[in-house]
């Protein structure tokens, strides 16, 4: 039983555990029984030994940890429920007293989930952005799945243009001396996908087939290798093959070939509708995002530290399972960037520490409010999730149990309860969307300059990672 329960710290409790003696004396008793057995005695069959021998041989102690292991966790865990809190990290324990005959005392200080002072979290303001998509918008995405099926056309007589995909020999001087990593055999390129060092491509632009050209560029300040960072390189590059993308014509024999649609007014009927759909989850998304930032910030907690690790543990993770998607481990990641792991570490603490506060504020309405999810509730997620899926609900609920994922499901749905909760007592003001012109493109998609839809890259090697790829891997 929970004899006394005091705050020590923030986030920092100590409790105070009796458990009574009659439990202690079984405990002793069967902790005897399993340790006689390992026990050889001079004049005692192995397992025969008397307890009061046994005892005074070893001492009362040689049973205490097998009794302790016994007694300790459930009272603990009972302490924690008659206390009504939920400990976020592993306890420390002091033993006080354990003895035959008299009540087991021991001291538990666990960390605990800290108070959060919340501020007014109802008729909080925003702004949310209207969602258009216009005959231009879905013109764009059109294009670009021609692009994606284009065909690659050599051109032999004809200088390179921005666009034209080419294959090149380089190799890299400073100061008149090769680098490593600055020389390449047969290396695709896309002319205006602006992978290499900036000015490298448009130098090429204008270039023959089986033509040389010497390519002086200078590499930025703040380029990683710090020996080629703001020094003048030349390149000595040789034009070895030129190819010409041609798009498919836009027609309905296009549009048999790349979809399940018979003609181009289906598809883009359905496209409009979808890409509708996907433009109201991200403005829904910003207005949930703005406003969990109002409440945050109106809000007060003291992080513990344990909670802010644990998140940086997970943008890590989900950092490395994005990198294996592309094809690449972290430690690779680590050392083309340039960073140990503990830099990277340090980079992502701001933003754990962010998304830590966000979390304890929203907990901190979902208690306010009262906000439980029932086993219907949660029923009916699996049978959405299974839906999803297209697979049984049985099955996927067996998945989830093994995997142990269904109390987190649960959390998750309590908690989405705190964000709907803001949403539906919020007022909003309907804005302009701040990125229009960039979901259009800008420009009319036959014509728009097509290097400008690729990230930057100040490598001499596209094959390295640029610091637009980085943060794009970081978020």
């Amino acid at each position: 039983m929970l004899n006394r329960f005091e705050k020590i710290e923030d986030s920092k409790v100590k409790l105070e555990v009796e458990v009574a003696a009659p439990e202690v004396d079984t405990a002793l008793a069967k902790a005897y029984r399993k340790v006689v057995k390992k026990v050889n005695l001079p004049g005692f069959r192995k397992g025969k030994v008397p307890r009061r021998v046994l005892e005074s041989r070893f001492g009362p102690e040689v049973l205490h940890e097998e009794a302790l292991e016994e007694l300790v966790p459930p009272a603990y865990e009972k302490a924690l429920e008659e206390a009504a809190i939920d400990p976020i990290n592993q306890p420390e324990f002091e033993l006080v007293q354990v003895e035959e005959g008299k009540p087991l005392l021991f001291n538990a200080v666990v960390e605990v989930l800290p108070e959060v002072e919340l501020g007014e979290y109802r008729g909080l303001q925003a702004e949310q952005e209207k969602v258009e998509v216009d005959d231009l918008q879905v013109d764009h995405h059109i294009y670009m799945l021609r692009e994606q099926n284009a065909r690659l056309v050599p051109r032999e007589d004809e200088p390179a243009r921005e666009g034209d995909l080419v294959t090149i020999d380089f190799k890299g001087f400073v100061d008149g001396e090769a680098f490593e990593g600055g020389e390449a055999e047969d290396h695709s390129l896309e002319l205006g996908s602006r992978s290499f060092v900036p000015g490298f491509e448009e130098q090429l632009v204008g270039v023959k087939p089986g033509e040389e050209k010497e390519v002086v560029v200078t590499f930025p300040e703040d380029y990683r290798n710090e020996e080629l960072a703001g020094k003048e390189a030349v390149f000595q590059v040789k034009m070895k093959e030129i190819k010409e993308k041609q798009l498919p014509e836009l027609n309905d024999d296009f549009v048999k070939e790349v979809s399940e649609f018979e003609t181009l007014d289906e598809m883009k009927t359905d496209l409009k509708e979808k890409m509708l759909n996907n433009a109201e989850e991200q403005s829904k998304t910003k207005l949930e995002e703005s406003l969990i930032e109002k409440i945050t910030g109106d809000s007060n907690v003291v992080l513990p530290e344990v909670l802010v690790e644990r998140q940086i543990d997970r943008m890590i993770g989900d950092m490395e399972n994005y990198l294996r998607q592309q094809g690449l481990g972290l430690d690779q990641f680590l050392e083309l960037s340039g960073k140990t792991k503990e830099e990277l570490r340090e980079q992502n603490r701001p933003e754990a520490e962010k998304r830590t506060k966000a979390n304890l504020v929203l907990d901190a309405i979902a208690k306010n409010e009262g906000f439980t999810v029932d086993d219907s509730e949660l029923d009916a997620k699996i049978t959405e999730i299974a839906e999803s899926y297209n697979d049984q609900k049985d099955r996927i609920k067996g998945i989830l149990e093994k995997q142990g994922r269904l109390p987190s499901i649960r959390e998750e749905m309590r908690i989405r309860k705190a964000v709907d909760l803001l949403v539906e007592n919020a007022t909003i003001k309907m804005v302009e969307p701040s990125d229009k012109k960039g979901e259009t493109g800008g420009e009319n998609p036959e014509t728009e300059d097509k290097a400008g839809e690729k990230a930057e890259s100040d490598t001499p090697d596209s094959s390295n990672s640029s610091e637009a790829d980085n943060n794009k891997t970081e978020d």
